[in-house]
């Protein structure tokens, strides 16, 4: 199996659309409901720490790792959705 293949079993495992705001910057890990462009911005500030960022939501690294191959994915939407959120 392919590492696109891997990626996509987990983002399929980990993350879900949210039902009330659209767009595929607004998906969210299926169990905990954090949006991924939380995690990915907490990434960024603990220096894309992995490890840390399972921690500090207290979701499994899998998570984590999805929620990674999904902003790959759509980077330019969650980058935004990011900036947007900066005050």
């Amino acid at each position: 199996m392919g590492n696109q293949d891997q990626e996509q079993q987990l983002i399929e495992r980990w993350i879900e659309p949210h039902p009330w705001k659209r767009g595929v910057e607004e998906a969210r890990l299926i169990d905990s409901k954090v949006s991924i462009w939380a995690l990915m911005g907490y990434l960024r500030m603990v220096g894309g720490d992995v490890s840390a960022v399972a921690e500090g939501y207290n979701v499994p690294r899998d998570a984590v790792e999805a929620a990674l191959a999904y902003y790959r994915q759509h980077r330019i939407l969650i980058d935004a959705r990011l900036a947007a959120n900066v005050p």
